[in-house]
């Protein structure tokens, strides 16, 4: 059978996917092993032992300044800015995503200016931001959602307006009129390619986020990594990047169970 028309399974995907993980561990395993046999404190490449041993203290050791754990705060600070900044720009991409594709005169007029911001980087904005916005949480959240929402919003909006243009005409047969055909028509199909538009937005999410951190912040994740790097403790830097991507994960993976569940039609007849 050619590899193209091969079906796997669950099970087998779950063994393929963690072979390169495993190798990619035993790689760093037996690098970090032999840096550690020409130079014992080598703080490079660190052996499993300093490393969980240093994200335990940071754990369950409260902070001589402020009398917080340090891991969890930082965690609990980082989550709060990027739910706020998702949850925003996801709100943002429906309305204005919704709007823009089904009707042709908004998209006219306000299309160019959304595809304009989307290309901006938004990292370039970042010292406007702070200046504009001061050195706080608002400044954090809105690069978040200025990186984020206009590439949310022309998504949604390109879903939106390639949709069959019969199912338009046989709503306005039976009478719909504008708004009843966003509402009916259109927000039903919008909405499970909102999730869609969201999950490949958790990436950027995540850089915007540690961006904003490490260059005006006291908490969160991506302070704490780049606070430490001055020291080379990579034995907390690894864990603690090790740390944002099992969260993106289980977030990714959460959005598309909630996809599945809220929205069965869209993912074919198997679920």
């Amino acid at each position: 059978m050619r590899w193209v028309n091969r079906q796997i399974g669950r099970r087998q995907a779950f063994g393929l996917g963690a072979i390169p993980i495993a190798l990619l561990a035993i790689t760093y395993l037996i690098a970090s092993a032999q840096r550690h046999a020409l130079n014992p404190a080598d703080k490079i490449l660190p052996l499993p032992g300093a490393m969980a041993s240093a994200i335990w203290k940071m754990m369950g050791t409260p902070d001589a300044l402020s009398g917080n754990l340090v891991f969890w705060a930082d965690t609990l600070a980082s989550l709060q800015r990027l739910g706020l900044g998702l949850g925003i720009a996801t709100l943002m991409a429906l309305l204005v995503g919704l709007v823009l594709g089904a009707l042709p005169p908004v998209r006219a007029m306000f299309g160019p200016l959304v595809t304009g911001i989307a290309v901006i980087p938004p990292i370039a904005l970042l010292p406007i931001l702070f200046i504009a916005l001061g050195l706080g949480e608002t400044a954090k959240v809105a690069l978040i959602v200025i990186g984020i929402a206009p590439v949310m919003v022309r998504d949604v909006a390109g879903h939106v307006g390639a949709l069959p243009r019969e199912q338009i005409v046989k709503a306005q047969t039976l009478g719909a009129g504008s708004w009843q055909i966003l509402l009916r028509v259109a927000l039903p199909q919008a909405l499970p390619r909102l999730i869609v538009a969201l999950k490949l937005a958790l990436g950027p999410a995540w850089v915007f986020l540690i961006s904003a951190e490490a260059i005006a912040s006291d908490v969160g994740l991506g302070y704490r990594i780049f606070l430490v790097r001055r020291y080379l403790s990579m034995d907390v830097i690894i864990p603690y990047v090790a740390w944002i991507a099992l969260l993106a994960i289980v977030m990714d993976i959460a959005l598309s169970k909630l996809s599945t569940k809220a929205f069965p039609w869209a993912h074919g007849a198997a679920h």
